[in-house]
């Protein structure tokens, strides 16, 4: 009998037709079937997993070279890519985020390149990448923070892995503690004190040293009975949504001098002014954040720019609160350039002169809750020209939500109240039997369309209104430079018994100059 069957082929031998096998006998058929099976089994896991929820894993997913060196130099590191699934994987493409120009260097499995294509791992298998990366930390030019990842193409969908070196030698306080929430958020920070080498202890205060800048990864926790003290000329740069918290009966003293400011920003900056996008981003950081704490809580010749909010104050309302310790003293500073608020303030007290608060994405200052407030001698200006057309008034003044109606207590003297929008000043105030409310507006430079007429709660006195189109003149805006211009005399020669108060209170401004007590000029400059 002639046999009969199509063509086939051996390769792979899975497909053979079964038909054929009927002519075998059953011992052969029986070695036969568990090779097809074998050999089927084995072409399963040769091909490559396509599912495009097949993922890599990683032995991290950041690394950070948190190594300080000491000359031009390079330290390295690796992970390991893990591929988990049942079958082989194709890496379509492994690359650097910011490509040739980056200051990591990586190794792909013996390949050196910024980027490598097509990688192969094969099931429940592994490969080592290798990262390195070259920086001089004692160049004042590099970025304290050098930022990438490496990005991992796999069937049309992308992971990475963060990856961060530190750009200078700084004092690096990294977040060692977590809290978690019940909504499954948490917030990572150390304590002031954490890091050893950067403070000396003096008592028991924690005083920062100065000669090094200061790099804040997560939070930074100035903890109950703790007090931090932050000398003249100490520059104090933030991480995403980093920030500083005053926890309750805790205590921060910002001591700067005249020309020996501290300073606080992003941590993330270019070569110089011309070659920075980071010089005049907003929201790189997150805030300072005064949560009740002490009565000597002190920012003195401070710089504080580029966050989401600048300095958050509170106190848990209700009718005695104000009674509580818990005061913030706020001279000689210039908070800028925020995504939100300047000073954000929620039923505290607050003392503050010689302050210029400016072009903030909402309010420059927001009084929410009512609290205690005087401010003299204090220029809050908002010409905000960010991307988002800004439509909140410069400063805003309120007492009460939905729930509560709060006591307040809040003095302007001698202030300039400026910005774009035709009215500057937002004053939603309501009256209570139960607490006072009391303000007073005098000797001030205000731009806006309303009314400030007398009331059982608010007093005006001596004050000049900008019209539609009327704002100062000043040195500067684009720089933030809120010098009235020298020829600007719409602000000045301000008189009388509250006038002169508010001037003795601050008797220099912001640059030290000695202000004419008789003929007063309105804001943190005299001139």
């Amino acid at each position: 009998m002639v046999l009969k069957y199509k063509k086939y082929y051996f390769a792979p031998l899975c497909v053979v037709y079964l038909q054929t096998l009927k002519f075998l006998p059953k011992i052969i058929l029986l070695y036969l079937s568990a090779f097809l099976l074998l050999d089927f089994y084995s072409c399963k896991k040769d091909k490559f997993i396509t599912d495009p929820s097949a993922k890599l894993e990683f032995s991290q997913d950041s690394v950070m070279f948190d190594t300080v060196f000491t000359s031009l130099g390079s330290a390295t590191q690796n992970i390991r890519v893990r591929n988990k699934n049942k079958q082989k994987i194709k890496i379509s493409s492994v690359w650097l985020e910011n490509g040739s120009s980056s200051q990591f260097m990586m190794n792909v499995d013996g390949t050196k390149a910024s980027i490598v294509n097509d990688i192969e791992i094969a099931a429940n298998d592994s490969l080592y990448i290798f990262i390195q990366v070259n920086v001089n930390p004692t160049s004042n030019t590099s970025p304290f923070i050098i930022d990438d990842a490496i990005h991992f193409s796999v069937n049309g969908k992308e992971q990475k892995v963060v990856l961060q070196a530190w750009g200078q030698d700084a004092y690096y306080h990294k977040a060692t503690n977590t809290i978690k929430f019940q909504d499954g958020s948490y917030l990572a920070y150390s304590l002031c004190d954490t890091l050893q080498e950067a403070f000396d202890m003096i008592g028991s205060e924690v005083v920062w040293k100065n000669d090094k800048p200061h790099v804040i990864f997560g939070y930074l926790v100035v903890d109950e009975g703790q007090k931090l003290k932050i000398k003249e000329g100490t520059q104090v740069y933030l991480n995403y949504k980093a920030g500083i918290w005053v926890y309750a009966g805790g205590q921060i003293q910002v001591l700067g001098q005249k020309d020996k400011e501290v300073l606080f920003t992003g941590a993330r900056f270019g070569v110089d002014a011309l070659n920075n996008p980071y010089a005049n981003q907003t929201g790189q950081w997150d805030r300072i954040w005064i949560n009740e704490g002490s009565d000597n809580n002190i920012i003195d010749y401070a710089i504080i720019k580029n966050g989401y909010i600048g300095i958050q104050t509170e106190q848990f309302g209700n009718d005695s609160a104000l009674a509580k310790k818990g005061q913030l003293n706020l001279s000689n500073t210039k908070i800028q350039n925020m995504s939100m608020w300047g000073l954000y303030s929620l039923y505290y007290k607050v003392l503050a002169g010689n302050t210029v608060i400016s072009n903030c994405q909402e309010h420059s200052v927001n009084i929410s809750l009512g609290g205690a407030y005087y401010f003299a001698h204090c220029t809050f200006v908002n010409f905000w020209n960010g991307e988002k057309t800004r439509d909140k008034a410069t400063v805003r003044l309120n007492n009460y939500s939905d729930k509560q109606t709060l006591p307040l207590n809040a003095r302007f003297g001698n202030c300039i109240i400026d910005g774009k929008l035709e009215n500057e000043i937002l004053l939603d105030v309501k009256n209570s039997g139960s607490f006072p409310v009391t303000y007073s507006i005098s000797n001030c430079w205000i731009r806006t369309n309303n009314a400030l007429a007398d009331s059982d709660v608010a007093t005006f006195i001596n004050n000049v209104k900008g019209g539609k189109n009327d704002t100062l003149k000043y040195k500067d805006i684009s720089k933030y430079d809120f010098q009235p211009d020298p020829s600007e005399t719409k602000h000045k020669n301000f008189i009388g018994a509250e006038a002169t108060t508010d001037a003795k209170l601050f008797p220099k401004d912001i640059l030290g100059t000695n202000r004419d007590i008789t003929n007063v000029t309105a804001g943190a400059y005299e001139n």
